[in-house]
């Protein structure tokens, strides 16, 4: 019985791919699917993390324009997302260097996301990113170092 392509059994295909590479049986590999997946779980985290700034992003935007309305759902909300955020960078810490940009990009959506959530006219926020890494990552809480807005 022949090995299924990558493309008629995906599962059993990655499993051989990696029993071929712990044989070292080089030669064999599928290695153009084998270097496309490969590329593709690292972009899957760069989204994964790119996903989690932008809810972190909402919710501290949220938080520090509609203070009545601050609750536990949001911090939580922020919790798990810094939580997402640091697994995604502890397995991946180059991605790190990468966190000013992909905080930018995320920015724009959350900006977007908070106006149309809150309400509140898209120019209220501000249009470039006010929160320094440090200061959106601290598990310490978003409301020690809210800017006032």
């Amino acid at each position: 019985m022949s090995a299924p392509s990558y493309h008629e059994d995906f599962f059993l295909w990655t499993q051989q791919q990696a029993a071929l590479l712990r044989q070292g049986q080089w030669s064999t590999l599928d290695a153009a699917n084998l270097a496309e997946e490969i590329e593709s779980m690292g972009k899957s985290d760069r989204r994964a993390l790119t996903s989690h700034l932008v809810n972190l992003l909402l919710h501290r935007l949220k938080w520090d324009y509609q203070p009545r309305r601050r609750g536990m759902s949001w911090r939580l909300s922020m919790r798990n997302a810094r939580r997402e955020i640091g697994l995604i960078l502890d397995d991946s810490p180059s991605l790190r260097r990468q966190l000013p940009d992909l905080i930018e990009t995320a920015y724009a959506a959350a900006r977007r996301d908070a106006a149309e959530e809150t309400g509140l006219p898209l120019e209220t926020f501000p249009e470039h990113c006010p929160f320094e890494v440090e200061q959106l990552l601290d598990d310490a809480g978003p409301d020690h170092s809210a800017p006032t807005p």
